[in-house]
This record gives C-alpha cells, sequence and structure tokens, in this order.
C-alpha cells in the first residue's frame, strides 16, 4: 500500500482541479482524514483477523461500495464543511475510493476487494509501479523507507499535482468562456442613433 503520507495527494489534487469555491479546506482536510480511513482495516490483521477476510487487510473498507457509503453519511453534514452536501458527497466518495485503487498500483500484499460486499476476489491493477509499504510503521522505518517514499513521489505525489493543475486550468477557462457568452454585446452604433436620426437618415436615401 502506498503510506498514509501519499493518500492524502489525491484530496490535494481534487481542490487544484475543482477550486476553492467547490472543495474549501476544511472539505479538503475532510477528503484527506478519508483518503487514509480505509486501512482502519489492519486493526483487523492485528487482532488476528485473516487478511483474506472480508473484513480483513484490503478488504470491504478499500472498495467503492464503502467509499459511497461513507460520503453518503458525510454528506449529510455538509454544512460543517463549509461546501454543499453535493461536493462533499462526490470529494468524499472519489478521495476514498482512491485508496484502494492506489493500493491495487502497488507492487506487493494481496490483491484489493474492488467488488466487496458482493465478493472477496482480490485485484491488482495491470500496471503495479508504486512500491509497497510495509503495514507496520516500525517495519516502514526499519527498512526501505526512503525508497518507498521515492516512488510515492513519483508515482502519485506528481501526477497527482499535474491532473489538479490541467484541471484546474480548464475549469478556469470553461469560466471565462461561459463568461464571455454571458456578455451583454456592444450595441452597434446605429443602433445608438436617436430615433429622430435614424428617421431622417432614411428619408434621405429613399
Amino acid at each position: 500500500m502506498p503510506t498514509a503520507f501519499s493518500h492524502p495527494a489525491v484530496a490535494l489534487a481534487l481542490r487544484l482541479g475543482a477550486g476553492a469555491r467547490a472543495v474549501p479546506v476544511r472539505l479538503v482536510a475532510l477528503a484527506a482524514a478519508c483518503s487514509v480511513l480505509p486501512d482502519v482495516d489492519a486493526i483487523g490483521y492485528w487482532l488476528g483477523l485473516p487478511y483474506g477476510h472480508y473484513l480483513g487487510h484490503r478488504g470491504l473498507t478499500h472498495s467503492p461500495f464503502f467509499a459511497l457509503l461513507l460520503a453518503g453519511v458525510v454528506s449529510r453534514s455538509a454544512a460543517r464543511f463549509r461546501a454543499s452536501r453535493r461536493s462533499v458527497f462526490v470529494v468524499v466518495a472519489l478521495a476514498t475510493a482512491s485508496h484502494g485503487l492506489l493500493d491495487a498500483a502497488t507492487s506487493g500484499g494481496l490483491g484489493i476487494a474492488l467488488l466487496s460486499p458482493f465478493s472477496n476476489e482480490r485485484f491488482f491493477l495491470p500496471w503495479r509501479p508504486i512500491a509497497v509499504s510495509p503495514i507496520s510503521v516500525i517495519g516502514f522505518f526499519q527498512s526501505r523507507s526512503l525508497w518507498v517514499l521515492a516512488s510515492e513521489l513519483v508515482w502519485v505525489w506528481l501526477p497527482m499535482i499535474a491532473v489538479g493543475a490541467v484541471a484546474g486550468l480548464l475549469r478556469r477557462e470553461w469560466v471565462l468562456a461561459a463568461g464571455r457568452r454571458r456578455a451583454p454585446q456592444e450595441p452597434s452604433e446605429r443602433q445608438t442613433e436617436p430615433e429622430s436620426v435614424r428617421r431622417r437618415n432614411y428619408e434621405e436615401h429613399r
């Protein structure tokens, strides 16, 4: 799995892409927390729950089903995060679901139960460039921690920042284009002429 340092990169990318109005700071903080939340299933691992169990590591909490369920619950308190209910639902769902997808791109461990709770089959993505991180904190700092963080910088942080920045630029261009379309047209010189002048010109050119 990527470390808890890198899963929140998705929340920051959503802020860059959607803008501060749609994703205020409080919602960014919520999304960052939700992006890490699926690893709460590691508690079961330390309590002796089998890795491949529905509630084991990379099980139910790593599925899109869990992401949608969590987003539905949290969005009921949207006012606390100074965002619309729709924004909270979409941002939390994407941030939480991204955890399982990023884990599916790592180089080790069991696959991800992306279809849970309907199936406990585990999946990996065809391309898995992200170095897997040990489950335990002690194991992380005793092993190749710098290599793991460097891998996440290249394969998580940089792509997320790039995607967010490009989405933000496209959003701003779309807003500017929409504003130009709605702007009132400058009246033509003929339209600004007084009625008496237009009538006299008409009479002269009959």
